[in-house]
């Protein structure tokens, strides 16, 4: 009788003594690892200096691949096969110079016994600080222990300082006395009651939530599992992008032109040229504007509370972007979309809350923002930014910490200086968006917000809030901080209340925070609080992050 093929494993070497093992993980677009390989190469070499001065090796654990002009970890194919060669126990630092799809190196994550740290650039240019906190809040979601830290040249005191505790003990923590938990808050009875009573609407009414195709651009932390969503009385609606693609087809060009000219009128400028390879086409906004027909459309057909289309992954190879839609469906001013038989208005005055990147985190986070400011009389417009990067005000208008919020294509008009008329659009950068597509693009008017973020940690729904003012910059700054990240991207210039730059960055676990407009500091101060008190009321752990405007805590 035959023996079995006993399957053979190869053991990865042992790591020697003060050796940390080091991985990059990348994008899965080739185009952007090989424009920011220069930079993950310039970060890796301070990141060796520094580890020296310490006694340290810093091991590389993949090779540059010549073929490809760029080192990056560039599928979970790859990650699979470079962890399968690291030792199991080793010390190992995970840098980040570029956005990074976190599923790529999850499962070796998920298996490594030994210290983890995730270190990042502390640059606009180059996002490695944005694929970072989406690295961090997917190891929290997956229950993985880690550390973190950033730093803009590796040098400075705070992040050496950090270093050698991790170095030493094998984790190393942030302060985080910024942090309020639910049950020390003090919140009126009105907002309590309302917070009750939202809460009970929706687990007795119940909720849809339309995911066009989940898991987009690696990001598992953006993916709420549905028996966690389900206690909260929202239900996905599992859509298929091809069904968006077909029902676009069926949009006619008089419709979509429609659309463009509705824009248009209420002063919506559109940067166009002649070459779709680099510039924004007529024919690219006329798709732009017939996807957002169809979308509204299919929000219908299947009565969706709040939808997300993915876009990166699937349409980008077969139609020009989906940010001009995603801006329109938030804003409740909008072009009005008329069932198939030209009868009923869809959602007439009503916006339509989209989570770009279908983050679904930030969809659960936009439907509790919608009903909570809709019954206080507040701006029910909301969308998610990139928490992209941060610095001091050069033109000395502020003298805060002005953070760039800024997501990667658009957000509502009723959240620009100017509205409509404030909007433009731009083509979406060819590196990324081979295919072009507008941006729906403006500056954020001077306000006071609230900001927020769902995240999933010890498999439990998690809720972070806090309160921020958006500061008017002058032209030249502005464009200074759009020429630092993406110029054709909306910005928004956040102060958070009582919440440091690291503060911020110690404890958020996703790229992405919410935010919606109130109409004054005291109605942002208690639609926070009723908003908490929502979340609370459904199950949703609660944390407030800073003060109010004034200084005054919540306790």
């Amino acid at each position: 009788m035959p023996g079995y093929a006993i399957p053979q494993t190869r053991k990865p070497p042992k790591a020697q003594k003060n050796q940390v093992q080091l991985v990059a993980n990348g994008d899965l677009r080739i185009a952007a690892n090989q424009t920011c390989w220069p930079e993950q190469a310039k970060m890796e070499e301070s990141l060796r200096l520094t580890l020296a001065d310490f006694g340290y090796e810093l091991v590389r654990a993949h090779p540059y691949k010549e073929s490809e002009r760029h080192g990056f970890i560039a599928s979970q194919k790859e990650g699979m096969q470079v962890f399968a060669g690291i030792d199991p126990n080793a010390p190992l630092i995970v840098a980040e110079a570029v956005w990074q799809y976190s599923h790529h190196i999850l499962a070796g994550l998920l298996s490594h016994r030994g210290p983890i740290l995730t270190v990042a650039n502390w640059s606009g240019m180059w996002p490695g600080l944005v694929g970072m906190l989406n690295l961090n809040g997917s190891l929290t979601k997956a229950g993985v222990p880690y550390s973190t830290i950033w730093s803009e040249d590796f040098h400075d005191e705070y992040f050496r300082d950090y270093l050698r505790a991790w170095l030493k003990d094998g984790h190393a923590k942030h302060k985080t006395r910024h942090v309020t938990k639910w049950k020390s808050v003090k919140v009126g009875g009105k907002e309590r009651k309302l917070g009750d009573a939202i809460a009970l609407q929706l687990r007795q009414g119940k909720a849809i939530m339309g995911v066009f195709d989940e898991g987009c651009m690696g990001m598992f932390n953006a993916i709420i599992p549905d028996g966690l969503l389900n206690a909260v009385g929202v239900f996905k609606e599992r859509l298929s992008q091809s069904a968006l693609y077909y029902e676009i087809t069926q949009v006619s060009d008089e419709e979509g032109q429609a659309v463009r000219r509705w824009m248009e009128e209420r002063g919506m400028k559109f940067k166009t040229g002649p070459n779709d390879a680099e510039d924004l086409t007529d024919r690219q906004i006329l798709q732009q504007c017939k996807m957002y027909v169809a979308a509204v459309r299919i929000a219908d057909d299947f009565g969706c509370h709040t939808i997300g289309i993915q876009y990166q992954q699937g349409l980008k190879d077969l139609l020009p972007a989906s940010d001009l839609v995603e801006g329109t469906l938030n804003n409740v001013d909008r072009p009005p979309v008329r069932s198939r038989d030209g009868g009923r208005v869809l959602f007439e005055g009503e916006a339509i809350p989209h989570f770009n990147e279908v983050d679904e985190c930030s969809g659960l986070d936009a439907l509790l923002t919608s009903r909570v400011h809709k019954a206080m009389g507040q701006p029910v417009e909301t969308t998610l930014h990139d928490l992209r990067w941060g610095d001091v005000d050069r033109s000395g208008t502020v003298p805060d910490y002005v953070w760039v919020f800024l997501i990667s294509g658009s957000a509502p008009p009723a959240h620009f200086i100017g509205g409509w008329a404030g909007a433009s659009s731009e083509r979406q950068p060819p590196m990324y968006f081979r295919l072009g597509g507008g941006t729906l693009k403006g500056i954020s008017r001077p306000g006071e917000i609230v900001w927020s973020r769902i995240y999933i940690d010890d498999g439990e729904l998690k809720m972070d809030l806090g309160r921020a003012g958006v500061v008017e910059l002058p032209l030249e700054e502005t464009q200074r901080r759009w020429d630092a990240t993406t110029p054709q991207w909306p910005i928004m210039h956040a102060v958070t209340y009582g919440v440091s730059r690291d503060q911020m960055m110690a404890r958020h676990k996703a790229n992405h925070v919410q935010v919606a407009y109130a109409n004054s500091a005291e109605e942002a101060d208690k639609a926070l609080l009723a908003k908490a008190a929502t979340a609370h009321a459904l199950g949703i752990h609660v944390a407030l992050c800073g003060t109010k405007k004034n200084g005054k805590g919540w306790a």
